[in-house]
């Protein structure tokens, strides 16, 4: 067994079918697998993240799951499960080496696309399924490398392979034209199954799923999510609106200097109703209040201007009210008005 390292799945392969090793590659990472070699030529492949024969076979109701269950308990230990069902007449030569050649071009996508993932080679073993058929390892990986190119056509984004599938809540235009199988993912996808798992459930090969996926992508009928940085997220505030005054400076109300602490105002009239107990005499407007002390940067600060107050129902001023003849509706008669307006419209 060699030490687990860094290393290029595809490349260890190939080292390993050159020295003619009986073992298995074992590859870590997401979502990691194995490859099972005998005299440097691949006779199995298995990963998290693609049916296996037994999967494949019962899930497509060729198989009942008691039958494959059977041969597994007889011929786990001596490596000959696919002998068993060959033998029992459950299959045929060609229907299982067919199954098997499926699963492996399936997970060897998985295992050996990654450019780097932790390997080890396991020399010895040997998959419980047998020897059923024997594949040339620089043909599989010129597979895998031609899938990947393939999908990086239809939708050059690997989250749709691993996220969990969400469909689109509204289709992108009014015409939406499927297959069988994207129609299966679509009613299948819960927003919580990923594309592994939507696989086992539906008998159907990993890789033939995130194609069918990123097809569906790329029509805009899955829910992507969005990719955020990795650094702290950061608000940034409104900019500050308004005229800044130096608070170093007199203060000028109307272009006339602050005397005592009032700014007079030239011209103006108290209007009669304004002026209350506590409140400013009508036509004097309170300066600004003097500048905290220690404020930053020697205290350029915006201060919105203080409005003379009025008793709560004293009517407007002359200057300020419009002088019409239209008597306005009371507030309760407007308002009424709209509501009926309103329940109308519902009808």
């Amino acid at each position: 067994m060699t030490p687990a390292k860094t290393a290029s799945p595809a490349a260890l392969l190939a080292q390993v079918a050159d020295e003619r090793g009986t073992g298995a590659l074992i590859v870590g990472g997401q979502p990691g697998g194995a490859v099972f070699v005998v005299d440097g030529r691949i006779i199995y492949a298995e990963s998290p993240a693609a049916p296996g024969v037994g999967e494949l076979l019962t899930s497509s109701g060729r198989l009942a799951g008691r039958t494959w269950q059977n041969a597994l308990d007889l011929g786990t230990s001596t490596a000959r499960v696919g002998k068993l069902l060959v033998e029992q007449g459950h299959l045929t030569q060609g229907e299982l080496e067919l199954c098997v050649l499926g699963a492996i071009y399936d997970a060897a996508y998985f295992v050996l696309a990654p450019a780097s993932a932790p390997v080890e080679f396991l020399a010895g073993a040997t998959h419980w399924l047998g020897a059923v058929v024997q594949i040339d390892p620089a043909a599989v990986t010129k597979e895998v490398g031609r899938r990947v190119r393939l999908l990086a056509e239809i939708f050059p984004d690997a989250r749709v392979d691993t996220m969990a599938v969400t469909v689109m809540p509204r289709p992108p235009r009014e015409v939406v034209t499927v297959n069988a199988f994207q129609w299966e993912l679509l009613i299948n996808a819960d927003g919580q199954r990923t594309p592994a798992d939507l696989a086992l459930l539906l008998g159907r090969a990993g890789y033939a799923t995130i194609q069918e996926l990123r097809r569906m992508a790329a029509t805009g009928l899955l829910e992507l999510p969005d990719v955020r940085p990795d650094g702290p997220e950061f608000v940034r505030l409104p900019r500050a609106r308004g005229t800044s005054v130096d608070a170093t400076r007199p203060a000028l109300v109307n272009g006339a200097p602050v005397a005592g602490g009032r700014a007079v105002v030239p011209g103006a009239v108290a209007a009669p109703g304004l002026a209350a107990p506590g409140l400013p005499t009508p036509g004097l407007v309170p300066a600004p209040d003097p500048p905290p002390s220690g404020s930053p940067n020697g205290g350029t600060v915006y201060r919105p201007p203080r409005l003379a107050r009025r008793k709560p129902g004293a009517k407007l001023p002359k200057e300020i009210a419009a002088d019409t003849t239209q008597i306005h509706q009371g507030t309760d008669e407007v308002l009424l008005t709209r509501i009926r307006t309103a329940l109308r419209a519902l009808r």
